[in-house]
This record gives structure tokens, C-alpha cells and sequence, in this order.
């Protein structure tokens, strides 16, 4: 009985043992199976930020201007104008003053060149710019200032491109729309055609002037088309005064058509056809530009492209961002 009794006891030991044994096989398999994949994590995410920072290498370079760049002699100092003119957008009163400011400054600048690219926005972030260059003249009367289109210089962009001195463009260039535009939408056969009924409460009887899915009065539309016409006046004189008499005696040239480079040239709208580079080279006489456009670092640009797009998207369906646009 002595002897059985112990075979049990040991029986029960070696059990035991390997309920043990097993039991630290799987807790060490497990320990094993989470450092293996807390490692390719770590691998993997390591990869997503090598990828996100080469993305960023190879597309924001060409964004950033690093005017500590200049060289100890003189060069031409390049503003780009790129996009719409808005006060949100890289091309605002603000980015582009600030710019403009810097270039003026620096003792080293021969020449200031404005290298526009913009179908054109806001009157009133155009207006501030050319005010701002044409102060800039006065202050350095030594430094010549050029307008050079690239694919497309229409409303607001040519609003700031009459500052200049003179006004360079490609053969294939758009240039001109001198006019100004507002546009919307109507809704309010729509919404009777669905069974919805329109609830607008206003204090003021205009307040809801443009609103879509109300009717507009003839009364709406003549105060509206009033300051239509006292900004197309606006737009003109500043065209007037800063082309004076080189602008052909030709009616189209303020009713909003837009024209080619080539053809611009014979209107007076451009003075020749060249490039940012032949400017710089042979007119400006500093083959080395400068880009003094302030640009935003990497992270913002990223961040921008990310989530931005549909907050504008958003703000410019509401139809009150930039309600009056030279465009």
C-alpha cells in the first residue's frame, strides 16, 4: 500500500511538472508572439514615416524658397502668383506683401519680377497688392518691376499685373477678363417641385438677398448689378492708370473677353512675349533669380492637403467666400 501510494505521489509530481512546463512554453510562446509583433510594428510604421518624409522630400522642395540662397552680388527677386487670389489661398494680400517687402529690401535685388499664374479673386486682396507695389515703386524708384504670365493672367491676376512696369507674356498665354462676376444658384421651383417649404426668418427686408432658394426681386438685382458696375469701374481706372497709353483704342478691352498673349501684345494688354528667365537675363540684366515668395513649411502643406480641401470645398458650396470676384 506504502509503495503504491507513492507511485501515485510521484505520478502526481511529474504532472505537475509538466502542467508547469507546458504552461511556461505557453506563456513564453505568447511573450515571444507579442515582441515578434511589436517589432514588425514597429517596422512596419518606420516605413510609413520614411515614406510620408520621401514624399515630402520629392513634392515639397520645389514649394519652399530659401532666400538665404542669394548670392553676395546682384540678382533678380522672383513673387509668384499662383492660384486664386483669395485671402485663404497661398496667393493672399498678405503672403504675397510680405514677399514683395522682403524683395524690395534686400540690397542685393536688381529687379523684381512677378511670375503670375491666376484665373483671379478677390478685388479686395488684389487691390491691397498692387497698392503695396505701386508704394514699393515710390520708395525704390531704382528697382524696375516686371509682370511675367505663364499659362493664364485674367481678372484679379491682371489687376495686380497693370502695377508693373511692364508686362511680359508667352504667344499661348491667357490674358485680360477685365470684369467682375458673382454667381449662385436657384432652387425655389426645385424645392416646390419636392414638397419642401423654405422657413427663413431675417430682421432687415434685404438681409436675405442671394439667397438661393428664395425668389429674387427686381429691386435685388439692380442693387446687386449696381455694385457690379462700381467695381468693373474700379477695375478699369487701375487698369487705365497703369497701362496709360499703351492699351489699344478697342471697346472689348473692359467687357471681360480674355485673349492670347499674341494678341494681347496688340492690344496693349502685354508689352512683349518672354520668359521669368529671358526677363531676368537680357531686360533686368541678374540671370540669377530669387524667389522671395514666403511659402509655408512641410508639415502645413501636408496637414493642408489632408483635411483643407474639404473645408473650402464646403465654404465655397455655402456661396459666401469671396461673393465678388474679378474673374
Amino acid at each position: 500500500m506504502f509503495g503504491l501510494g507513492k507511485e501515485r505521489d510521484v505520478s502526481g509530481e511529474d504532472k505537475e511538472g509538466w502542467e508547469r512546463e507546458l504552461l511556461n512554453k505557453v506563456v513564453m510562446s505568447s511573450v515571444t508572439e507579442n515582441r515578434r509583433t511589436r517589432r514588425w510594428g514597429i517596422f512596419f510604421k518606420s516605413l510609413t514615416f520614411i515614406y510620408l518624409f520621401t514624399l515630402l522630400a520629392v513634392l515639397v522642395p520645389d514649394k519652399i524658397s530659401d532666400v538665404s540662397s542669394a548670392s553676395d552680388g546682384t540678382h533678380t527677386a522672383l513673387i509668384e502668383i499662383n492660384g486664386v487670389i483669395a485671402a485663404d489661398a497661398e496667393a493672399s494680400a498678405d503672403n504675397l506683401i510680405t514677399g514683395l517687402r522682403n524683395a524690395f529690401d534686400d540690397a542685393g535685388t536688381k529687379g523684381v519680377i512677378l511670375r503670375i499664374n491666376s484665373p483671379g479673386g478677390s478685388p479686395v486682396q488684389a487691390g491691397y497688392v498692387n497698392d503695396e507695389i505701386n508704394r514699393l515703386k515710390k520708395l525704390h524708384p531704382d528697382i524696375p518691376v516686371y509682370a511675367v504670365v505663364v499659362d493664364i493672367c485674367a481678372s484679379g491676376g491682371y489687376y495686380i499685373a497693370v502695377a508693373a512696369d511692364k508686362i511680359y507674356a508667352d504667344k499661348g498665354s491667357i490674358v485680360g477678363s477685365v470684369g467682375v462676376l458673382i454667381n449662385s444658384f436657384g432652387f425655389v421651383e426645385t424645392l416646390e417641385h419636392l414638397g419642401v417649404e423654405r422657413r427663413l426668418m431675417t430682421a432687415g427686408e434685404h438681409k436675405a438677398i442671394l439667397d438661393p432658394f428664395s425668389p429674387t426681386s427686381e429691386y435685388d438685382k439692380q442693387h446687386v448689378q449696381g455694385m457690379l458696375d462700381q467695381l468693373h469701374q474700379q477695375f478699369i481706372k487701375v487698369v487705365k492708370d497703369g497701362r496709360g497709353e499703351r492699351l489699344a483704342d478697342d471697346d472689348r478691352l473692359f467687357s471681360g473677353l480674355f485673349w492670347s498673349g499674341e494678341e494681347g501684345v496688340k492690344l496693349g494688354l502685354v508689352d512683349g512675349l518672354a520668359s521669368s528667365s529671358y526677363v531676368a537675363r537680357e531686360i533686368i540684366g541678374a540671370e540669377n533669380i530669387i524667389n522671395f515668395t514666403p511659402k509655408k513649411e512641410p508639415w502645413e502643406l501636408f496637414a493642408e492637403q489632408l483635411g483643407a480641401g474639404a473645408v473650402k470645398s464646403f465654404a465655397a458650396m455655402s456661396g459666401f467666400s469671396d461673393l465678388f470676384q474679378y474673374r
